[in-house]
Formats: C-alpha cells, structure tokens, sequence
C-alpha cells in the first residue's frame, strides 16, 4: 500500500478518535446540568439548567476568539498568541478536531464554577465570569501545561526541573482551577440565606431530585472516558521495541484506572459516611465517585492499576475532611464544587508526583522510545525531580487563580451584580428571575407560582 494512503488513514482515524472523545467530553455538560439540577433545592432547577447552557455558548465564544489562542498559540512560556479566532488553522501542529476537542474541557470548568455559586447569584454575573474563565484563567494554566512551550509542560525543550509536570487530562488544568475559582466566589458572596442558624450550626439544605444526582454522575462516569483515555488524542501510534502495543493498549490501560479510581472513592464514601452520619446516602457516594475521577486524571496515564485503587481510597477521605471543615469555618458550596474539584484535584497532582512509572510516562510523552530518561513517580524511586513539578504546579495555580477569579468576583459583588438580595433568594431563583419553576407542581413550600404572582407579592 502506498505510504502517503496509509498516512492519510492513519490519520483519518486518528482525527476520529479525537472528535468521538470530543462528544463523550460534552455529554459531561449534561451530567453537570443533571448533576446541578438534582443538588439544588426545585425552586432554583431552572436557574442552574440554564447556568449549565450559558457556560457552553458563552465559552464557545470567548474560546474561539481568545482561549484556544492563549492556550495553544505560539509565543512564550506563560501565555499564547497566535490562532486568534481559529485563525491559520488547521496547521502543522492543530486542527479542528483537536479545538472541539479542547474546547469541551474549557467549558466544563465553567460549569465547576458555577456549582459554588448556585442559589445566590444573579444570572448576570455568570455571563461576566465564564467568558473570563473560559477565555483567559482558564487558556493561559493550560498553555503552561499542555502547550509544547509551556514552562511546566512535559512536552517543553527546557523541563522544569528534568521532569515538567504531569497533568495528562487535568486534575490541575481543569478541576483545580475551577475548583479554586468557585471557591473565591462562594467567599465573596457568602452562605445562602438559612444554611447556618443563630448559633453557627449548619442547617440541611438538601438537593431535591436524587434521581437527577444519580443520572448525572453516571453521565460524567460515561464522559470521563472521553476525557481521561481521549487526551491521547492519537490513538494510532505504536510503540517501538514493543510488539503490537501502541496508544490503543495505553488508552485501554487509562480507561481501566479512571474507573478503578472512581469505584474505589465511591465505596469508600459510601461507608465512610455510613459512619459519620449513620445511613447509607446516595448523594454523598455519588461525589465520592466524582471525587475518584478528579483526582485519577492528572495520574491516569501513567500508573498502574493498584496505584488508580490508592487514590480513590485516598480522594474520598480527602473530601469528606474537606466537607468538615467547610462546615466547620461556614463555608457554603451547594455542590461541594471548591472541595471536589479544588480539593480532589490537588491531591491528584500530588499522587502523581508519587506513582508514576517511568515506562508508562515514556508511553504517554514519549510515545514509548526507550533511550529517553524521565524522572517518575517518588515512591517507585523516581527521585524528587517530577514530585517537585507537581508541587510547583499545584501550587502556581491556586496563585494564578486566586490573583485573577478572586478580584473578579469582589468587583462585581462591589458593583452589585453578584448576588441577588435575599427576598429573591427566599422566593427562588426560578421565580424571581426565569419568570417560573422548573417544575408544574412544585414540592416545596407554598409561593407564587408565577412571576407576576412574584411581582406583586413584591408591592404588598
């Protein structure tokens, strides 16, 4: 066969690989607005489903214009700045497969945001900060990882202390950051109205719809295997000095540590909580679960299947300590958003600093050359060379996120167009902003059911 026809097929499955885990990574946008949808109260479902669909359209424009550009473009270590607007694309380097491809995780961090916030704040506000973060926040930790001139990628001329980090689907790029993001937003804008009493004591304010919960863990389950597994982006690439072993059994090996990792969290929340609160709670298994998957994703790669088993363990104890303490100091984050994702996200950076192995780092940067040195993982003997990037990563991020989400959300609070006022969020969101519920008939307690019903309980 003429070798420019296999180039060309070989190419053509590749760019189908990237585009069918381009759509399982969307289907997350789903799972989020499910996920969201069930973990508010029903006077608010609205309002959280239409968060979940601004954050696809609004990102969709900020990342075509400016995102893609700062992430990917070609300038310096800390920022890109070419393809604006998708401009000179496809090239050498990028198609369009692979902008679909990344732009389904850009705006999956919006969504983590937006959890944090749910049930007190205006709809205007989410406009304003998902643009920001899909399109500059978001782009520029991205080009420092995964752009081949970032000065933390692995990919980079000039390694970060011999190593770069490690965050091959991004624990760090994706969830940290939005974790962080969401977690300066519920600060500024404080716990919704009733979560704590006079005295400081938390008061239950449960999701309504566990259905929901449910349905959209198992979406994102379903979608994290476009995320993890699909950050290959070529799946047809083969090992030399190893008989027929390529990408293919590297992705297979990916997807079996992501579910290794979730199932393992899942179980652990599930009688960890047992304990603690002394039944058997679907919700809290199910952010167990999710809890898994944020913290595999940096790691998914480039460890071993037992290795996926001992951060699930450890995910689900890191986020059941972090939902204590946000008890404890008054934080309010209706989808424990900053704590799993922000959370889980850290630990996951900090698990890969400790178990990867160097042959599976090879395969996944290296595309498996064996002459190439790379430091791995500190327990398996890896030196401190790639523990000490994971740190500077995790680390770097929490600042740049901190520095840039954090004045963004005192602004707008300072500017009034943050938060709603408290009759709107007594009344919902639903009602006081969408002009109705979600719902026809509404569990909750009696209210108006309609805006002008809204309107003029307002003027009595």
């Amino acid at each position: 066969m003429d070798s420019s026809w296999e180039a060309s097929v070989t190419d053509s499955i590749n760019a189908i690989y990237l585009l069918f885990s381009a759509y399982l990574v969307f289907v997350m946008q789903l799972g989020f607005a499910m996920l969201c949808a069930g973990s508010v109260r029903a006077k608010n479902a609205m309002n959280i489903m239409l968060t979940n669909v601004v954050d696809a359209v609004v990102g969709s424009l900020s990342y075509y214009l400016f995102g893609f550009a700062f992430a990917f473009g070609d300038s310096n270590p800390f920022i890109g700045a070419s393809y604006f607007a998708l401009k000179d694309i496809p090239s050498s380097s990028y198609d369009y497969s692979f902008f679909l491809y990344q732009w389904a995780f850009a705006i999956a961090v919006a969504g983590i945001t937006s959890g944090s916030i749910a049930e007190r704040t205006q709809f205007t506000a989410y406009l304003f900060f998902s643009f920001f973060l899909t399109g500059f926040v978001y782009p520029v930790v991205a080009h420092w990882l995964w752009s081949s001139n970032g000065w933390l990628s692995p990919n980079s001329t000039s390694l970060l202390f011999g190593s770069g980090a490690i965050d091959f689907a991004g624990s760090g790029v994706v969830h940290l950051v939005g974790g962080i993001a969401g977690f300066w937003g519920a600060i500024v804008e404080g716990p919704r109205v009733g979560r704590f009493d006079a005295f400081g004591n938390p008061v239950k304010m449960r999701g309504h719809n566990a259905t929901l919960v449910v349905l959209g863990t198992l979406l994102l389950w379903f979608g994290w295997f476009g995320f993890n597994p699909g950050s290959f982006d070529k799946i047809l690439v083969p090992y030399p000095h190893m008989v027929d072993q390529g990408n293919w059994t590297s992705v297979g090996r990916t997807a079996v540590t992501t579910t290794l990792a979730g199932s393992t969290a899942g179980i652990v929340t599930l009688f960890g909580r047992r304990l603690l609160v002394g039944h058997w709670d679907a919700m809290d298994v199910c952010n167990g679960v999710l809890g898994g998957f944020v913290a595999i994703t940096s790691g998914c790669s480039v460890v071993e299947p037992w290795a996926a088993i001992v951060c699930g363990f450890c995910a689900a104890w890191v986020l059941i300590g972090l939902n204590i303490l946000a008890l404890k100091f008054k934080f309010d984050d209706p989808l424990e958003a900053a704590q799993l994702h922000g959370g889980c996200g850290a630990w996951g950076l900090i698990f890969t600093g400790l178990f990867a192995k160097e042959e599976f780092v090879l395969q996944a940067y290296n595309s498996g050359k064996t002459q190439v040195i790379r430091p791995s993982g500190l327990i398996l003997g890896g030196g401190w060379g790639l523990f000490g990037a994971q740190i500077v990563e995790l680390l770097s991020i929490v600042v740049w996120v901190s520095l840039t989400m954090g004045p963004l959300f005192y602004l707008l609070q300072k500017l009034g167009i943050l938060r709603i006022s408290s009759d709107e969020e007594v009344a919902g969101l639903d009602i006081s902003c969408h002009g109705g519920y979600a719902y026809d008939a509404r569990q909750e307690e009696s209210g108006a059911r309609f805006y002008g019903e809204y309107l003029r309980m307002q003027q009595q």
